[in-house]
């Protein structure tokens, strides 16, 4: 009976009965893509759509910090995270140990000085307090654009990690003050001016291009990426998920909803 045609036949339907919803599980599992609350996230959403038509499904995990989507991805929380620049990457691997790479370039946040108390920043009194971030390379970053704006004068080595200590000229005697990335929005009201990441300046309200009192070029070496596990790096489906990034319609999205104040860069 066993070894009759028909029950074989009945034996492998119920087989494939059996396999099928296992196989269907694993196909609808989404890609988990790590990112910052605001236009990173607002990006993603597009980046999902245009991902779904490709047949890969995506779910967008928020943060609201920068140390936090790295540690997730590493840890094998995240498939991806869509948040950093490549020096905040490299550093965060220096200092951390991570084993994350860049898979893709995805758009830049030219970085902009803001104020509630002045129009220019020559207008600065003396013995004014400027925020910049906390972290190694954003901090740089700030201080690289108060140097590009004259505001004070770095070492001539001092690099892409320039710190307060770097400072040679200060001219106005400002006092740098270093707080959490996501926070200096909120301390604007305390602080005479601020250098502020886009991400963050946005969903505060602020307008990078008409807000700001200096503001980066976009070509600098600050563009964003696609951060994968090292492991994960050549996987079909995160390297569909960086097709579906780079795609027409999310650099057509991003040059309209940001007026420049995001930069395609890929």
């Amino acid at each position: 009976m066993i070894n009759s045609p028909i029950n074989r036949r009945s034996l492998l339907a119920a087989a494939a009965l059996l396999v099928l919803p296992f196989v269907a599980q694993a196909q609808d599992k989404p890609i988990r893509v790590g990112v910052t609350a605001g236009p990173h996230a607002e990006i993603l959403e597009v980046v999902k759509k245009v991902a779904e038509r490709d047949g890969l499904k995506l779910q967008i995990v928020e943060f609201s910090d920068y140390v936090q989507p790295n540690a997730a991805l590493n840890a094998g929380d995240l498939d991806a995270n869509s948040y950093q620049h490549l020096p905040y990457l490299e550093a965060q691997v220096k200092d951390r140990g991570y084993k994350i790479v860049n898979i893709g370039y995805t758009v830049n946040f030219p970085m902009g000085v803001y104020s509630k108390k002045v129009k220019n920043l020559a207008d600065l009194p003396s013995g004014a307090r400027v925020g910049i971030p906390n972290d190694p390379t954003n901090g740089g970053r700030g201080l690289l654009l108060l140097e590009s704006a004259g505001l004070i004068k770095l070492r001539a080595d001092a690099g892409l990690k320039a710190s307060p200590l770097d400072v040679v000229e200060n001219a106005k005697k400002v006092r740098i003050v270093e707080l959490d990335a996501a926070q200096l929005p909120r301390a604007l009201d305390e602080l005479d001016a601020a250098a502020i990441n886009t991400n963050y300046a946005i969903p505060a309200g602020l307008k990078p291009t008409q807000d700001s009192i200096a503001i980066e070029t976009p070509k600098s070496p600050y563009v964003n990426i696609i951060a994968v596990r090292t492991q994960d790096k050549d996987k079909p489906e995160l390297l569909k998920l960086v097709k579906a990034y780079q795609s027409a319609e999310v650099k057509a999205f991003v040059e309209q909803k940001y007026q420049k104040a995001v930069v395609a860069s890929w």
